[in-house]
């Protein structure tokens, strides 16, 4: 099958797929507090890569976000110290977390449970948003950007796993169909569905950084680009492919960043395949979030603030908008009510002294510049949440996991 779409090649040659990589799982976490330092100016990830294929083909003529041009030659003979350590933070020239971090706090601020004022401003929000947290989110939680239900008897990423590959499960992927992926990150849950289903699976993501964290953890797991992979920067409010191009669409908590719930599941409904099937986890607020309680609002005001949500839906609004756009609900529910399955936010209640002990390195690291100064600021809000989460589960009034299974 071809598809027709455009865009922007990241790889630059097969010498960005023969990187010196060495991805690890989930269990060399505990290696973290000895390798917190890289060339680059940003965390160490342990195991991971930490040189996208752009960095390691630049262009000679290639520009930064400063807008100076930079000659490749020269810098080549400059050797790593001009590479730089001082440069970058993640997809970011390290003197841009500052204004990027203030212009986050100040679009996503909200209170009263209201959501936020400028809804137009979300697309650029939730781009600074993952330009800032991309790298803490896989040192700290894994490549799958998700929660799941914890199995009785299974540890985190096996549940992680079996939450992930329900989705091809349900679609019926299998080898010689074509799936998207809304919203798709570093390619955790990518990698999984393509490994087990067969199907090749093409990830859309809002942030370039990720694009390339992305290709080349799919590569590096043995996955071929364009055969069994693609991964894209785009925007699932105006996805830039054909009508009719996908036999199914999945999204993993990627949605609810959307300021127009409507218009994504409008485009996702368009490239759909007639008779293809869209799953989709949604954050919502739940039936026993009263919004009258002011604990309530503010648990979920927060989770939105820490998280660049636009706002909360309603797990009613899910399949209400569904049907709007000519979609038919053939199943919803929410998986945290699986009386088979743990609680989602058991292992964040788990890892509380870990994620202590990592704030107290990023606060060390921000204080001696070994990273941009506002790297603290970026991971309290994200170090903060882990409460409100475990309250808005406790209390029964958020899931980050309402399923539903929509045909065209």
């Amino acid at each position: 099958m071809r598809l027709h779409y455009k865009r922007k090649p990241v790889d630059c040659g097969a010498s960005a797929a023969k990187s010196d990589l060495d991805e690890d799982d989930s269990k060399k976490t505990k290696q973290d507090s000895a390798e917190m330092i890289e060339e680059r100016g940003r965390l160490k990830l342990p195991g991971n890569a930490q040189r996208s294929a752009h960095d390691m083909c630049p262009s000679p003529d290639s520009k930064d976000k400063s807008g100076l041009k930079h000659d490749g030659k020269k810098e080549e003979r400059a050797g790593s110290k001009k590479r730089s350590f001082w440069k970058k933070f993640a997809g970011l020239i390290r003197s841009d977390v500052k204004s990027e971090w203030k212009d986050y706090d100040k679009t996503f601020t909200q209170s009263n449970g209201d959501g936020i004022t400028d809804k137009d401003h979300t697309k650029d929000g939730v781009n600074m948003f993952y330009n800032l947290v991309t790298d803490i989110y896989e040192w700290g939680w894994g490549p799958s950007f998700h929660f799941a239900p914890m199995l009785k008897g299974k540890g985190a990423l096996e549940s992680s796993i079996a939450h992930e590959t329900r989705i091809p499960d349900t679609l019926g992927l299998k080898p010689g169909t074509v799936a998207l992926d809304v919203g798709c990150g570093i390619g955790g849950p990518l990698i999984t569905i393509a490994s087990h289903s067969g199907a090749k699976v093409i990830g859309v993501t809002i942030n370039s950084y990720q694009v390339e964290r992305c290709r080349t953890r799919a590569i590096k797991a043995g996955l071929r680009p364009m055969e069994d992979f693609d991964v894209l920067q785009g925007n699932f409010l105006d996805l830039k492919f054909d009508d009719d191009s996908f036999d199914n669409v999945y999204a993993i908590e990627a949605t609810c960043h959307s300021p127009d719930l409507e218009k994504a599941y409008s485009e996702i409904y368009r490239v759909l395949k007639p008779g293809g099937k869209f799953v989709n986890y949604e954050w919502v607020s739940t039936a026993v979030y009263d919004p009258r309680n002011a604990d309530h609002v503010r648990c979920i005001d927060k989770i939105n603030y820490a998280n660049a949500l636009p706002e909360m839906r309603k797990y009613s609004d899910i399949a209400s908008v569904a049907r709007k756009v000519g979609f038919k609900v053939l199943e919803e529910r929410d998986l945290a009510q699986n009386s088979t399955a743990g609680d989602w936010w058991g292992i964040l209640k788990t890892r509380k002294k870990k994620y202590k002990v990592n704030d107290i390195m990023i606060k060390v690291l921000s204080f001696l510049r070994i990273l941009p100064k506002n790297t603290k600021d970026v991971h309290k809000m994200l170090y903060g949440v882990l409460e409100t989460f475990i309250e808005g589960g406790e209390l029964g009034i958020f899931s980050p996991m309402y399923m539903v299974v929509l045909e065209k």
